[in-house]
């Protein structure tokens, strides 16, 4: 567990408010910023997301369905487009990956708690205490 894992979580789950998570991002440097997308999106595999969170993704992020991130997600398998959202190089096209794939992170996680974590698990990331 790193602390940008601990950050991300912290914001998926709500423990920290949205504008924190963004003026943190917008702060990194490019590179940072890339490796955040990448891990953000390999986060929401591991939540195992599903082609249906992206409608819903895309409303909680604020996005317009004819935003890049918003267009790349709702095409082809869920998987593969979470990693062609990390991969945006613009600059203005980042802010609005970081806030899809957070979003997306957040609709996933949640199911996986209700469903498969609802008795107790050992995710490290479901034990988070209120910042």
């Amino acid at each position: 567990m790193t602390e940008r894992d601990v950050l991300l979580n912290e914001l998926a789950q709500g423990l920290r408010p949205m504008s924190e998570g963004i003026e943190w991002f917008d702060n990194l440097g490019q590179e940072e910023q890339s490796e955040v997308l990448r891990s953000l999106s390999q986060h929401c595999v591991q939540a195992r997301a599903i082609a249906e969170d992206a409608a819903e993704g895309i409303r909680r992020a604020g996005l317009r369905p004819t935003h890049t991130p918003a267009v790349l997600i709702s095409r082809g398998r869920i998987d593969e487009q979470l990693g062609k959202v990390a991969g945006l190089a613009p600059i203005d096209e980042r802010r609005k990956a970081f806030r899809l794939l957070l979003a997306v992170l957040t609709i996933a996680d949640t199911r996986r708690r209700e469903r498969l974590c609802s008795g107790g698990c050992s995710h490290w990331w479901h034990r988070l205490p209120l910042v």
